[in-house]
Parts: C-alpha cells; structure tokens; sequence
C-alpha cells in the first residue's frame, strides 16, 4: 500500500501547466526559471571544479569552504554572525532543507503555523512528518497578517510556523512591524520559525529583506533557509543552506544525512567562489528584473489588466476580477494556455482552503520579447472572456 498523504495529492499545477505549454507551444509565462543560463564565471568555476576538483562524497554537513562563505555573505549583506563550523548545513536545495526542518523537528501531534498562500512542499511534508496544520489565510491587495491573525492560530500546541519571506506567490516582503509582531508571537509560545528566504537577493527598489532570525529572541528559535539556485538563477543546481544555531542544527544535520547526505562538491565550490565574488551580480541582477518586471506590468495595463504591486521574486499578480475578467484563476489560466498559447499560475492552487480564486501569478524572468507576445496574448484571452 502507498502513503495515503501522497497518493491523495493531484498533480501540481506547475506540472499541469507546464505541460500545456509544451503541448500547446505556449509561451510559458507560469513555472518560475529564467530564460538566461546565470552568471558566466560561477558556471566556469563550477566546470573547473568538476574537472579538476574533488568529485567524491564531499563532507555531510558540506564542504567548508561553502559553509565559510555562506557567513560570509550573510555577514556582510544581513548583519549576521554565523558560526560556519556550527550553524551552517548545505542541503541538495531549499526544498531539501525544508524537509530537514520539518521532519527533524515536529513530533507527531504538534500544530505547525503556515500562512496561504504557501509552497506547495509544506503541507505535505508537514503531514509526513506528523504534524497538525493550522492554516492562516493572506488576502489581496496587501497579503499581510494582523495580530488577531495569529492569535487565531497560536496557541500552547504551536511547535513550529513556517514563514516565506518574500513570499512567493505574491512577490511582496513582509514589513518590519510585521516579522517584530511574528517575533513576539514565536518568544511568547515558545515557537520554532522555519524561515523560507530562497528569494531574499531578488527584492527591488527601496525593499529590504530583513531575516527574521535578527529579531529579538529569535536568535535561538529560528532556521534560515536560503538557496544559491535563486540567488544566482540558477535553479537547476538545487544548493541550499540551513542556518540555526549549534542545538537545531545538530537535529537538521542528522535529517539531511538521511535524506540526500551530501551535495555534488564541484557545485559547492562554485557556489563558494560566487558568494564570495558576485557583489556586481547582486547590485546588477535586482535592477534587470524589476525593469522586465515593469516591461510587464505597463504592458498589462495598457491592455486593461490590473496588477498588482511586486517588491521581490520572479513574479507579479494580476487581478482578473478587477480587471473585467468574469472566469476563476484557474479557468482563466485553463482558457488563456489551451486558446491563446500562454502559460499563467493560478493563485488560487497555492491555498489548501478557502482559496482567493481572481488572482493570475505571471513570471517576468523572460526576454523582452517573450514578455511582449505574452502580453498580446493575455489580451486576446482576456477579451475572449468577455
């Protein structure tokens, strides 16, 4: 007999989508990987290391000279103190490391915090590990929580919450005053925050990331999560780390010795050496997205759509209802790749209930001319609607 958490699960909608696009030689504005192949010299570094490095079982909790550069970077971009040797763990990517984290963490029985719309990794994992989701709903246009929010889904059973920031589908970052209000919630139960931040290079003007593991009392409550894959676009390469102080991290390293064990060393070097030699990618790669962003967003509005405000990710939303369009997310996105060839992610597929069901998730990391013939087809779908 298979595990009923998976057998009951449907394809996921990037799969479906994905698969459409090729089917019907869509442009494929929905999964989230960009068009260009990531920086040069880190890809050079990486081929170097494959031919002329170590290509045996690299140390479990990764290869030192990627776990020093991590605090490194961390140091000099966030204001954090890491102890590489003790606090740091390099994981077959983010969503490896999320495994780590709920499986090593929840007992059977503990109530885990998630905030819809979500990853749709956590809740089955958080399921296969034994936990109890408690599920608190973010809404359009602002996709923020109160403090009646959480005190709705707090209590003395809450062992973890887990936090996306910026969170992906609806590309914003959450305010100060929000994570100090999470901050005080997780201090006053006791609570470990399992942090998401895989997008936390790719934030756009005057926003700032700001990790939750620098709020007060948080220092010993938190993992970090990040990922190379989004911090260099290069998402195939699936390299993340697990940030948490010495206690957790023992717990998670023996979770991903267990899962994965280890990660390809010539990958590891390359990501080391990037860390440690990317300030120019860093300052120009936020700048070239937020302008593909925009070609984007003014090209929807132009031809009637309402879009919403994106502070970071790969991703701006749409809102079809407020943009005339009569039909659900999904019909919507259902119509627009089956009659017009192109490729949206319904929003509505990121909650587990009671879903916002007028909200389209568009990838802008294309080329111009990608981004254009999408918009002219959007438009066609959109008048079609009518």
């Amino acid at each position: 007999m298979a595990n009923p958490i998976y057998t009951a699960l449907p394809t996921t909608i990037f799969t479906v989508m994905s698969g459409l696009a090729r089917e019907m030689g869509a442009i494929n504005l929905g999964q989230g990987f960009p068009d260009e192949p990531g920086p040069l010299a880190i890809r050079q570094a990486a081929a170097d290391a494959f031919i002329n490095g170590n290509n045996q079982y690299p140390p479990m909790p990764g290869v030192p000279e990627l776990r020093q550069a991590v605090a490194r970077h961390y140091a000099r971009h966030q204001g954090l103190d890491l102890d590489w040797s003790s606090e740091i763990t390099v994981t077959s990517g983010a969503t490896e490391a999320i495994a780590c984290a709920l499986l090593g963490l929840i007992e059977p029985g503990d109530e885990v915090v998630l905030f819809q719309p979500m990853y749709d990794a956590y809740l089955p994992m958080v399921r296969r590990a034994g936990g109890v989701p408690v599920l608190a709903r973010l809404q359009p246009p602002d996709w923020r929580f109160d403090r009646a929010m959480l005190e709705g889904v707090f209590s003395d059973r809450t062992r973890l919450v887990v936090l996306n920031n910026p969170l992906n589908p609806t590309a914003t970052a959450f305010a100060e005053s929000d994570l100090a209000l999470l901050a005080e919630f997780c201090v006053k139960y006791d609570t470990i925050a399992i942090c998401d931040e895989v997008w936390e290079q790719v934030v756009f003007g005057n926003t700032v990331h700001r990790p939750l593991i620098a709020f007060p009392g948080m220092r010993e409550r938190t993992v970090k999560i990040g990922s190379a894959g989004k911090m260099f676009a290069l998402t195939g390469w699936k390299v993340g780390f697990l940030c948490a102080a010495p206690p957790i991290t023992d717990v998670l390293a023996k979770a991903h010795q267990f899962l994965t064990f280890t990660t390809p060393p010539g990958l590891q070097s390359a990501v080391a050496w990037g860390l440690d030699n990317s300030d120019d990618w860093f300052a120009r790669m936020p700048v070239e997205l937020a302008a593909s962003r925009d070609r984007l967003a003014e090209g929807l509005r132009r031809e009637g759509f309402a879009v919403l405000p994106s502070q970071a990710t790969y991703f701006l939303n749409v809102d079809l209802a407020a943009s005339g369009v009569a039909e659900g997310d999904m019909a919507f996105c259902l119509r627009a790749v089956k009659q017009t060839g192109v490729a949206g992610i319904p929003v509505s597929a990121f909650y587990e209930e009671n879903p916002v069901t007028s909200v389209m998730r568009l990838c802008f990391s294309k080329r111009d001319e990608t981004l254009d013939e999408g918009v002219r087809r959007l438009a066609r779908a959109r008048t079609l609607s009518r």
